[in-house]
C-alpha cells in the first residue's frame, strides 16, 4: 500500500510542479498572447490534475489530513472558477449558469466547515486552527464575491477579467505554497500565510490596473 502511495504522491507533485513553472511563465509574460493562453491551459490542466490527486492521498493510511484535502478542494474550486471567469466575457452569455452556482456554493459551505472545524480546534487547542480560520474566511470571501459578479457581470467592465486573475492568482498561490511547505519542508505558520497575504496585495493591483476608471 505504501508503494501505491508513494507513485501517487510522485505523480501529484510532478503535476503541482508542472503547474508552478507555468503559472510562473503566464503571470510574467503579456497578458493575452498565445504564450500566455498556452502557459495558462498548462497551468491549470498541472493544478487541476494535482489537486485532484491530493484528494485520496490525504485520506489513505497514515497519511490522514483533513487540511490538506480541504486545501485541494479549494484549489480546484480555484482553477475551475478562474477558467469560468473566461465564460463570462462573450456578449452572448446573460446569467451565470447552474454549474457556477454549483462549484461556488459548494466552496462556500466547504468554506464554512473550514472555519468551524477552525473554531472547534481553537476550544480544544489544536495546534494551526488559525489556517482553518484563515482560508476558511478567504474562501467564504472569495465565493460571496462570486455571486454579486453573477449578479453585475454584465453591467461592469472587465468584471470576468478582474475575476479570471484574482482566482487564477489565487491557484498560484497556492502552488508556490505547496512548493515552499512540502518541497522546501518549510510548515510553519509563516509558510502557509504568508504567500496568500503576498498575492492579496498583487490581486489587488491587477484588479484596480483593469476596473473601469471612473469619469
Amino acid at each position: 500500500m505504501e508503494e501505491t502511495i508513494k507513485i501517487f504522491i510522485y505523480i501529484h507533485a510532478f503535476f503541482g510542479g508542472l503547474g508552478l513553472i507555468t503559472g510562473i511563465g503566464s503571470s510574467i509574460v503579456k497578458k493575452g498572447s498565445p504564450i500566455h493562453k498556452k502557459l495558462g491551459k498548462l497551468f491549470s490542466i498541472g493544478m487541476f490534475t494535482s489537486s485532484i490527486i491530493s484528494l485520496p492521498i490525504a485520506c489513505m493510511p497514515n497519511h490522514e489530513n483533513p487540511f490538506l484535502f480541504l486545501i485541494g478542494l479549494f484549489t480546484i474550486y480555484l482553477v475551475l472558477v478562474g477558467n469560468r471567469a473566461l465564460t463570462f466575457k462573450p456578449k452572448q452569455k446573460l446569467e451565470a449558469n447552474n454549474l457556477d452556482k454549483l462549484i461556488s456554493g459548494s466552496m462556500f459551505v466547504i468554506s464554512l466547515l473550514m472555519i468551524g472545524l477552525g473554531l472547534l480546534g481553537f476550544i480544544q487547542k489544536i495546534e494551526n486552527s488559525i489556517l482553518y480560520l484563515f482560508f476558511g474566511g478567504f474562501g467564504t470571501f472569495m465565493t460571496v464575491k462570486d455571486f454579486l459578479f453573477f449578479k453585475k457581470f454584465k453591467t461592469k467592465k472587465n468584471a470576468w477579467l478582474i475575476s479570471h486573475i484574482g482566482k487564477i492568482t489565487g491557484a498560484l498561490i497556492a502552488s508556490i505554497t505547496a512548493f515552499i511547505v512540502a518541497g522546501l519542508g518549510l510548515g510553519n505558520l509563516i509558510s502557509w500565510i504568508a504567500p496568500s497575504i503576498i498575492g492579496t496585495f498583487y490581486i489587488s493591483y491587477h484588479s484596480r490596473k483593469y476596473k473601469p476608471k471612473k469619469k
